[in-house]
């Protein structure tokens, strides 16, 4: 039974990355409580994307060409409306972000500084610093909610569960705090900000945090789940021995940074005419292709950065030193890293769910946008248009809190052995390259976790990636199977409920 129940008139934020934090500010003038698991600016992915902001920002550029960028990448999954609306709010999305504080690089006549990043048609990504603009953005937008009237932060607090009505009306939250106290905390509107699920992973470039625990949440509450088996891995995640794995940004390669073996050959010509500018999952696979072989891969910018790197790059070259390389006068070993999660909670253009109530922003929302593979440098922009979108719906949520809430139990714990089973098992299996042999080895050792330790909302997640990667028998995007290599001919996308709390599964296609 919770030790403490509350009830907060107002927008209950689960997350507190840019996706949050925008949603916090958008919704004023209405009272808003964040919960987070830690300090503002931890243990969220918004504050250590290094690349920026994708937005048509320049004359030469426009939505429309933005959108166009973006629809090839996700390769048919694409949703064309929430496309258009991303590209389209995006350059004011920047803008807003400026005007809180966020320090983006700019030129001398006061424009914004643009890099090139893969599968952009022309230079239109807005940095900070080179590499540092999440830390740099969040900083201006942690500042801003700390002086919000509006906002309250509750740190240092982990949800458990989501409270509902007997309608299936989510209600709020059930949360543990640091001591392990429980308490309910019921209220009109609930925001999932909870990122993504990249801590699944044995190799990732996300905070440990960040173990799809808000998706595995919603999927037992019944809420909608679409396209979870789309998972980008990063191709130049730095393969240094260290957990979670550095990122070396694409911004390198779009700098002319190029991609090696041990013998160093440039190899990313034998796949792509693009080379180093091909999309995400083409340049992961090449790499994975490369060290499968045993040839090794290196991110060499000798020539490309060279002297500047302290400047240009600091993130990535003090992340360099810290494991004894110097990138200016050696190559980086790299490796693929689990990056981002494509596939997420199901909402519609203003955030809202399939459960009433609940609303979802960021990585762990699925809005479309993103399709079969994300185009880079569209995840931040997305956390701030659609987290703003989200926290303007929710803030016009205004149900009786007198209503019955049904009793919400602790989801279950998964230890930290357990976790590192997981991990493992979700590199090997549901990685860069899958097959059907190796899927359902996956589910197999999730079935027997689950046995021992219930339907905990990791595993739940997990399972949610294996069994959608296992019914794709395609690869598309991000999802690449050896034993399906053709892309079918009909783009469809995957959605899947499960009823109540039981184990049943209900997919459907559309």
């Amino acid at each position: 039974m919770p030790d403490i129940r509350e009830r907060f008139d107002g927008v209950l934020i689960v997350g507190a990355g840019l996706a949050g934090l925008s949603a916090a500010l958008a919704a004023a003038p209405r009272s808003v409580l964040v919960l987070s698991p830690a300090a503002l600016g931890l243990a969220c992915a918004s504050a250590w994307a290094q690349g920026g902001m994708a937005a048509a920002l320049s004359d030469d550029d426009s939505p429309a060409r933005h959108a166009a960028d973006t629809m090839a990448a996700g390769a048919g999954l694409c949703d064309p409306e929430a496309v258009a609306l991303l590209t389209s709010e995006g350059p004011d999305a920047v803008r807003a972000l400026a005007a809180l504080g966020a320090p983006f690089d700019r030129t001398a006549d006061g424009g914004f500084v643009q890099g090139l990043e893969a599968a952009h048609s022309l230079a239109r990504v807005a940095r900070v610093g080179g590499d540092g603009a999440g830390a740099a953005i969040m900083a201006a937008v942690i500042a801003a909610v700390r002086a919000a009237p509006h906002i309250a932060v509750r740190e240092g607090v982990t949800v458990r569960a989501l409270l509902r009505e007997a309608s299936g009306r989510v209600r709020g939250v059930l949360v543990e705090d640091a001591g392990g106290a429980l308490s309910e905390i019921a209220a009109p509107a609930t925001v999932l900000a909870t990122g993504g699920l990249g801590g699944l992973y044995a190799v990732t470039t996300n905070p440990p945090e960040a173990r799809g625990q808000g998706l595995g949440l919603a999927a037992l509450a019944g809420a909608r789940i679409a396209d979870p088996e789309f998972v980008q891995f990063h191709p130049t995640a730095m393969d240094i021995g260290v957990d979670p794995a550095p990122l070396a940004t694409e911004a390198l390669r779009g700098e002319g940074a190029v991609l090696i073996n041990a013998d160093g050959r440039r190899f990313m010509p034998d796949y792509d005419p693009a080379a180093e500018l091909a999309p995400r999952d083409v340049v992961a696979r090449a790499i994975h292709a490369e060290l499968a072989a045993g040839r090794g891969a290196f991110l060499d910018a000798r020539d490309a950065v060279g002297e500047a790197f302290p400047h240009e790059f600091p993130t990535v070259f003090a992340a360099c030193l810290a494991a004894g390389l110097d990138p200016r006068i050696a190559p980086i070993p790299i490796a693929p890293a689990a990056h981002y999660h494509m596939g997420g909670v199901w909402t519609d253009l203003e955030g809202a769910t399939s459960l009433p109530g609940l609303f979802a922003a960021g990585e762990c929302a699925a809005t479309g946008v993103h399709g079969a593979n994300r185009l880079a440098s569209n995840s931040l922009l997305e956390a701030a248009v659609f987290g703003a979108r989200a926290g303007r719906a929710a803030a016009g949520e205004h149900p009786v809190l007198g209503a019955p809430i049904l009793e919400a139990e602790p989801g279950c714990v998964l230890p930290p052995a357990a976790l590192a089973v997981l991990r493992q098992a979700m590199s090997r299996d549901a990685g860069v390259v899958r097959d059907a042999e190796g899927l359902t080895r996956l589910l197999t050792e999730i079935g027997v976790l689950e046995q021992l330790f219930g339907h905990a909302p990791e595993l739940v997640a997990a399972r949610l990636v294996g069994e959608a990667a296992l019914a794709r028998r395609e690869s598309r995007g991000g999802h690449f199977r050896i034993d399906y290599p053709g892309l079918a001919e009909e783009a469809r996308r995957t959605f899947i409920t499960l009823p109540g709390n039981d184990a049943a599964r209900r997919s459907e296609a559309a």
